[in-house]
């Protein structure tokens, strides 16, 4: 068992004058990390591909707003019990909890509305978002860890990550289960270590089939990647996963965004199965501004 147990506040602003003073929690730095992590290779990518970068920087803007909504608002239906006595705390900070579903359909939410405004073309987009939006999962789970959330059943492998009492969800108490003793799948670590294969699998098929994928595919592919990815680890969080006629949410969500995702796949590439290799991207330098 791992016995290090992390503060959830990375340090405190003092108080200048009638403000502070004000805690920052790491949770918001790692989420911060993974905003800008998938900026930067969003940028890398559609330079890649010969696309104008420029929109970018309003656009991701857009995005992690929308996205940060629909991850908080997801979260507080999930853990409703904690916000339905003290609504204030939906809103103001330490902010203790974002929901990647709910986060995602935001941020898609917000790519569709900018790129419809701005005339750019969505699916392109979409394909050179999906690795980075994996990018940003795969860095910010580690908020979950410093949080001392999303962790698994008591387990006796040596990555067992300790949990202290205050922390547990009623399953585990540590009148059952000694805080000394008592190791958790960490689930954080799964997720993580599955995104970023994830990150190195997708780039890997942009560059190796770039003359058989179509606009839209790596999307699909990152929805039955990180679709499968949600259905697997649910299975370990019993005791806290939001529930639907007794099945967990995000189940109920993965399994047929997989089973859709792979359809339409197939369907796309009906005609040209199996997969070709193709020619890479031939990177357009983007011309210098004028002094």
């Amino acid at each position: 068992m791992i016995p290090f147990t992390p503060d959830p506040i990375a340090f405190t602003v003092p108080q200048i004058g009638p403000i502070g003073p004000i805690p920052i929690p790491w949770y918001g730095i790692t989420f911060a990390v993974a905003a800008l992590a998938a900026t930067w290779l969003a940028t890398r990518e559609a330079r890649r591909r010969g696309l104008d970068t420029a929109p970018i920087a309003d656009g991701i803007i857009v995005v992690f707003v929308l996205g940060l909504i629909g991850a908080r608002a997801y979260h507080v239906i999930d853990q409703w019990q904690l916000y339905r006595d003290d609504l204030l705390k939906i809103v103001l900070p330490p902010y203790t909890g974002l929901a990647f579903y709910g986060g995602l359909a935001g941020g898609l939410l917000g790519m569709v509305l900018y790129t419809r405004r701005k005339g750019m073309p969505l699916w392109t987009w979409a394909d050179v978002a999906a690795p980075a939006a994996l990018l940003g999962v795969a860095i910010g789970r580690w908020g979950n860890f410093l949080n001392q959330e999303l962790y698994g059943p008591p387990t006796d492998l040596p990555w067992g990550i300790a949990i202290e009492c205050d922390k547990r969800v009623p399953t585990w108490p540590c009148g059952a289960f000694p805080f000394e003793t008592t190791g958790f799948h960490p689930l954080f670590f799964y997720e993580s270590l599955w995104s970023f294969v994830g990150v190195a699998f997708l780039l890997w098929l942009a560059r190796r089939y770039a003359g058989w994928l179509r606009p839209g595919d790596l999307t699909l592919i990152y929805l039955m990647w990180y679709g499968a990815e949600r259905f697997v680890l649910e299975f370990f969080r019993a005791g806290y996963n939001f529930t639907f006629f007794a099945l967990p949410v995000t189940q109920v969500i993965a399994g047929p965004l997989i089973v859709v995702a792979w359809a339409i796949f197939l369907a796309r590439h009906r005609a040209d199965w199996p997969p070709k290799p193709g020619p890479a991207i031939v990177p357009i330098e983007e011309p210098e501004s004028a002094v």
